[in-house]
């Protein structure tokens, strides 16, 4: 039959089980740490193109209201 745990056995496996919880909290941690630094690059990445995309849109906004302008005015 099994024997009752000593308390140095049982210490033993709390103090495992705590360094198990601990190694796990640190992975979750440097996961998340690495997920926002990539996250942040991605959206910076997006955000710049969604810039120059904005610019092109509003210069050919200014070009065809210039053309429809010269287009009403005849030749």
């Amino acid at each position: 039959h099994m024997s009752k745990p000593t308390p140095v056995q049982r210490n033993w496996e709390n103090k495992e089980f705590n360094d198990n919880v601990k190694i796990a909290i640190l992975k979750i941690t440097q996961f998340l740490n690495n997920f926002d630094v990539s996250a942040r690059y991605r959206l910076a990445k997006i955000n710049e193109k969604l810039t120059a995309l904005e610019r092109k849109v509003e210069y050919v906004e200014v070009a065809f209201q210039g053309a429809q302008n010269q287009a009403q005015q005849g030749p």
